[in-house]
């Protein structure tokens, strides 16, 4: 037996409703290298560690985040010159 007609509107809520369907979030994950190490000026301030992501367009190759990251065991670990680190860009949930 065929369902009944439902609107566009309906289906898509019964859609976001149902918690089997996790919807994943566009990402990419690219190679990069860590550059430099670009120390802060001021001492409450973390350094920043510029990485040059590889297949990135030639104006938004680097990029700088803060050196204060933890590990899998929640250990504080820095990033070092030379580093081989993988990028993952993530999209936010939609408004």
């Amino acid at each position: 037996m065929a369902k009944p007609r439902m609107a566009r509107s309906a289906r898509v809520a019964e859609l976001n409703l149902d918690t089997a369907r996790i919807p994943e979030l566009p990402n990419a994950t690219m190679p990069g290298t860590v550059e430099k190490i670009i120390a802060s000026p001021r001492p409450n301030q973390p350094e920043k560690a510029q990485i040059a992501v590889e297949g990135g367009d030639p104006r938004y190759r680097d990029l700088r985040i803060e050196n204060a990251l933890t590990d899998e065991n929640g250990d504080d670990v820095k990033l070092k010159k030379g580093a081989r680190v993988e990028v993952t860009v993530t999209a936010g949930p939609k408004r």
